[in-house]
């Protein structure tokens, strides 16, 4: 299992949506499960309805853990993207 922490850092609140929508998109292309967690809350990365039901908003300190084969590669790379996500 890998796990690493960020802050999530969107910019403009328009697009935060989008923004957890890449993310979830980015997730799928991976075959570990990857978590998304905040404030002791998890969602699976893989599912919009639940990573929107985190409540995502700028400044929020995101965990994200991923279980699998390329677990290392999922976490490095979904980490990379909250840090500064272009949407």
């Amino acid at each position: 299992m890998t796990e690493d922490r960020v802050i999530f850092n969107c910019g403009a609140a328009d697009l935060q949506m989008k923004a957890v929508a890449m993310l979830v998109q980015k997730a799928s292309d991976f075959r570990s499960t990857v978590y998304i967690m905040k404030n002791g809350h998890r969602a699976n990365a893989k599912s919009l309805l639940g990573v929107m039901s985190l409540g995502i908003d700028n400044g929020s300190e995101i965990t994200v853990t991923a279980d699998g084969t390329d677990s290392g590669e999922a976490v490095k790379s979904l980490i990379e993207y909250l840090k500064d996500p272009k949407v």
